[in-house]
């Protein structure tokens, strides 16, 4: 009992630790598109169209993905799909850092160029895979307390063994 509990507990503050992250990084960007846009350019990975696109979109797939964590709502998709995102960051900031960019990856607001001495690419990498660790935690086990998927659940449970 005491182990579930444990588990439980460590599930909840994974999915609400990764939904502050992609609620505070969503937020930073919906407030600065502009700069947000030149970050993504930035990364010179992309034309002026696509970087538009891009720019315009993931800041709201980030505050989708924290509202539907902190919700509790489709946690393990949700799970996947940050750690796919993570996995497209962290590949970002990786060929930033192997193609010789100074940039600031712009995860957290900022972004752009910067002076030589002024990139974190491993601090930046080390960090994501710290998230992703949690996105793979919730992948694994997605039922968490004060969920509405754990909310289905127990009525699913109910209903079946009525």
């Amino acid at each position: 009992m005491n182990r579930r509990i444990a588990l439980d507990g460590a599930g909840a503050l994974a999915r609400l630790g990764l939904a502050a992250v992609w609620l505070i990084s969503g937020a930073i960007k919906v407030a600065d598109p502009d700069q947000f846009y030149g970050a993504v350019r930035a990364y010179q990975l992309f034309g002026g169209s696509v970087s538009s696109v891009l720019a315009a979109v993931i800041p709201f797939l980030e505050l989708a993905l924290g509202l539907l964590l902190v919700l509790g709502l489709g946690v393990r998709l949700v799970a996947v799909l940050s750690g796919l995102l993570l996995l497209a960051y962290i590949a970002g900031v990786a060929q930033s850092w192997a193609r010789g960019l100074t940039i600031d990856c712009g995860c957290f607001g900022g972004g752009g160029q910067v002076a030589a001495g002024q990139t974190h690419y491993g601090t930046e990498i080390l960090r994501d895979i710290g998230f992703l660790v949690l996105a793979a935690w919730l992948t694994w086990r997605p039922r968490t307390p004060l969920s509405l998927d754990g909310l289905f659940t127990r009525r699913t449970r109910s209903l079946g063994e009525a």
